[in-house]
C-alpha cells in the first residue's frame, strides 16, 4: 500500500497543478475580455472630460410635468457633483486592465455671459462664476466671444481677481494677440493666458492648444485684442508640442459651432483630440439620457462625430449643449506611439446634469449652493420681485424672432433707446436722433414675456449686455441704406439659419426689403465689397421718403441712436469710424426708464401689437 500510494502522488500533484493553470488561464481571459486595451493595442487611456457655454447659468431650472415639480436640471452645484463622479470613475482600470489612465477636464469658452447672474457678480464685487471656474478645477479653458462682452478690462478683472485657488487654470487662445492690451498681455506674460500648453496626467504628457472665432471682432468687444488666422497659428503650436515630444494633443477652441472644427480639422495635422465650443449642439447616441428638457430631435449628431485632419487620418470631435446641462465624455485609447487607437464607446457620451429626484441623478454639491448659487438666486430674487410696468400683451422676445422679423418687443426696445437719446441729446450738445436701431443679437431673452407684470428682472433678461445708448450725427442717407442692407443681408438659410445677430428692430422710420435682392457683403474693415439690393423703400415716420424703389432720395444726413456696440462696427455695421456720443445709460435702463416713464408703466396692445405694427415688411 505504502509503495502504491507513493507511486499515485506525483499524478495528483500533476492534476492539481492543471487545474491551478486552468483557474489562472480562465481568469486572464475573464480579464482580458473586460479590459479591450490588451487585445486592442492601447497603451493609454485618455478620459477628456468638457463642458463649454456655461454662459453664467449658474442656477438649476425647475422641472414641471405638467403642473407636476419632479425635479432640477443643470445648475452648478449640481454639475460639481456628475463631474466628480465622472472623474472618480474614468480612473478606474477594468479588472485586468494594464493599460495608465488619465482624465484632463477642458471648457471650449464662453465662460460667463451677460445677464441678471452676471449683474449680480457685478453688483457684490464677487465673480461668482470665477468662483464656480476654480472649485471645478478645471485643466484649462478656452476663450470665447462672450467672455470678451464687457471688454478686455472686465476679462482682465475675471481672471486675475476671480479666482481663489493659487495656479487657477491658464487660458489658451493660440490666434489672439493681446499686446494691445496691457492688462491681458500681463497674464500673458505671467503664463496664465497662453497659446498652448501641457499636462502631465499619470506619466503622460498631454498638450492642449486653444483657439478663438475669427469673427470675434464682430460680434465682441475685444477692443485692441488682434485675431489672427486659426489654422496657422494652431499649427504652430502643434507642431512645437511634437517638437518637445509630446505626442498626444488636444485642441479646445470656440469657433461658434462644430462644423467649423470639422472643417478645420482638415487644414491641421497633429490634433488627436477636438473640443468645440458656440454652437451649443448636443450630440449623444441613442443610449444616451437626455435632459428632460431636451428631445430627441434635438440632438445634432452622435457622440463623437469625426473629422478628417491633413494627413487622412480621423479626429473625434465632440461638444456639449451648455449651461452646465452636460458633462461630455470622450474616453480614447492610444498606443505607445501617441497614435488613436480607438475610442471606447462604453465610457463616452454625454452625462446629463439632473437632480436626485430622477433615478440617475446627484444631490448639489454643498459648497457651490452656499457660496456661489444662494447669493446670486437672492441678487435675482429682488429684481423679480420689482415691477416696474405692465403689458397688455404678449412680448416676443424669441432669438428666431428678433434675428429674422420685427416683434413688438423689438419695437420696444427701439422705441426706448430713441427715447432715451432724444431725452438727453441736448445734455451731450448732439443733436436728438432720427431714428434708432436695435440688433437682433442684442436681444438675450430668447422667450414669450406673457402679459402682466413686467419686472426689472424681465428688462435684464431682455437687455443683460454692457451696451450704452449711443447717438451718431450725419450719416448721409447712401450710408443709412448700407447700414440697413447689413442689417438684412444675412437673414435668411443658409448663410444663417434662425437669423442673424445683425438683423435691425428699428424705430423712427419703416422700410421695406426683399430677400430674393442681392445681400451686401462686408469687409472686415466696414468697407462694402458687394452692394446690396435688397433695401427697396425706406420713409420716416414723418413721412420723408429717404428711399424708393431701391434709389437714395438726395436729402439731409440723418442722426442716429444705436447701442455703442454697433457703433463700434458690431455685426458690421458700416458706421466706418464716424464719430459718435455714448450718453452713459445702458440700454437697460433706457428700457426701464422708457417703461416707466416714457410710456407711464403701461405696454399697450394698440401701441405693441403681436406681430409688430408693419415697421418692416418683407417681400420674396
Amino acid at each position: 500500500m505504502f509503495i502504491g500510494a507513493a507511486a499515485t502522488r506525483p499524478r495528483w500533484k500533476m492534476l492539481w497543478l492543471l487545474v491551478v493553470l486552468a483557474l489562472v488561464f480562465s481568469a486572464v481571459i475573464a480579464g482580458t475580455a473586460d479590459a479591450k486595451p490588451a487585445d486592442d493595442g492601447v497603451d493609454y487611456w485618455l478620459t477628456v472630460l468638457h463642458n463649454n457655454d456655461g454662459e453664467s447659468d449658474l442656477m438649476a431650472d425647475e422641472v414641471f410635468e405638467g403642473d407636476e415639480f419632479i425635479g432640477y436640471e443643470k445648475g452648478v452645484a449640481y454639475f460639481a457633483k456628475v463631474l466628480k463622479n465622472a472623474r472618480t470613475e474614468a480612473n478606474m482600470k477594468t479588472k485586468g486592465e494594464s493599460a495608465k489612465r488619465g482624465t484632463i477636464f477642458v471648457s471650449s469658452g464662453d465662460n460667463f455671459l451677460a445677464s441678471p447672474t452676471f449683474t449680480a457678480s457685478l453688483a457684490d464685487g464677487i465673480f461668482y462664476d470665477a468662483l464656480a471656474l476654480d472649485a471645478l478645477r478645471y485643466d484649462a479653458i478656452a476663450l470665447g466671444n462672450h467672455d470678451f462682452d464687457f471688454g478686455p478690462d472686465v476679462l482682465a478683472a475675471f481672471i486675475s481677481e476671480g479666482y481663489a485657488r493659487p495656479g487657477h487654470p491658464p487660458y489658451v487662445s493660440a490666434n489672439l494677440d493681446f499686446t494691445g492690451e496691457p492688462l491681458l498681455q500681463d497674464l500673458v506674460d505671467d503664463d496664465v493666458i497662453v497659446a498652448s500648453m501641457v499636462v502631465e496626467k499619470k506619466g503622460e504628457h498631454i498638450g492642449i492648444v486653444g483657439a478663438t472665432t475669427p469673427a470675434l471682432p464682430t460680434i465682441s468687444s475685444p477692443r485692441d485684442v488682434i485675431v489672427n488666422e486659426v489654422a496657422p497659428a494652431v499649427q504652430v503650436q502643434v507642431d512645437e508640442l511634437e517638437a518637445m515630444g509630446v505626442e498626444i494633443i488636444v485642441m479646445i477652441s470656440h469657433l461658434q459651432d462644430i462644423d467649423g472644427d470639422i472643417a478645420l480639422a482638415a487644414e491641421l495635422s497633429g490634433v488627436d483630440v477636438m473640443v468645440a465650443g458656440g454652437g451649443d449642439e448636443l450630440l449623444a447616441n441613442p443610449d444616451d439620457l437626455l435632459l428632460p428638457s431636451d428631445l430627441p430631435d434635438d440632438i445634432f449628431g452622435p457622440y463623437p462625430m469625426n473629422a478628417v485632419d491633413a494627413d487622412g487620418y480621423n479626429v473625434p470631435v465632440v461638444t456639449t449643449s451648455g449651461q452646465y446641462g452636460y458633462v461630455g465624455q470622450l474616453t480614447v485609447g492610444f498606443d505607445d506611439d501617441g497614435e488613436v487607437v480607438m475610442v471606447d464607446d462604453d465610457r463616452s457620451g454625454p452625462i446629463r446634469v439632473v437632480s436626485s429626484h430622477f433615478g440617475d441623478g446627484v444631490e448639489p454639491v454643498g459648497s457651490f449652493v452656499s457660496r456661489i448659487v444662494a447669493p446670486v438666486e437672492a441678487f435675482v430674487a429682488d429684481l423679480a420681485a420689482n415691477v416696474i410696468g405692465t403689458s397688455e400683451v404678449d412680448l416676443d422676445g424669441t432669438r428666431g424672432g428678433v434675428r429674422s422679423t420685427e416683434t413688438n418687443q423689438g419695437n420696444l426696445m427701439a422705441d426706448s433707446l430713441l427715447w432715451q437719446a432724444t431725452q438727453l441729446a441736448g445734455d451731450f450738445g448732439v443733436p436728438a436722433p432720427d431714428v434708432a436701431l436695435q440688433n437682433g443679437g442684442g436681444i438675450r431673452n430668447d422667450s414669450i414675456i406673457p402679459g402682466g407684470d413686467i419686472t426689472e428682472l424681465d428688462t435684464f433678461d431682455m437687455a443683460p449686455f454692457p451696451n450704452f445708448v449711443t447717438i451718431i450725427p450725419d450719416i448721409s442717407r447712401e450710408q443709412f441704406k448700407e447700414i440697413l442692407e447689413n442689417a438684412v443681408s444675412r437673414i435668411d438659410p443658409p448663410a444663417a439659419p434662425g437669423g442673424s445677430g445683425r438683423f435691425a428692430q428699428i424705430a423712427g422710420f419703416s422700410f421695406t426689403f426683399v430677400t430674393s435682392g442681392t445681400p451686401m457683403l462686408i469687409g472686415g474693415d466696414g468697407t462694402v465689397l458687394v452692394p446690396g439690393t435688397r433695401i427697396t423703400e425706406v420713409a420716416l415716420d414723418d413721412g420723408t421718403v429717404i428711399v424708393t424703389g431701391g434709389v437714395v432720395v438726395t436729402g439731409s444726413d440723418l442722426t442716429v441712436a444705436t447701442i455703442d456696440f454697433l457703433a463700434r462696427g458690431g455685426d458690421q455695421y458700416p458706421y466706418r469710424g464716424a464719430p459718435f456720443t455714448t450718453i452713459g445709460v445702458s440700454y437697460q435702463q433706457a428700457l426701464s426708464n422708457y417703461i416707466q416713464n416714457g410710456i407711464g408703466g403701461l405696454i399697450s396692445a394698440a401701441d405693441y401689437p403681436e406681430g409688430g405694427e408693419g415697421r418692416t415688411t418683407e417681400l420674396p
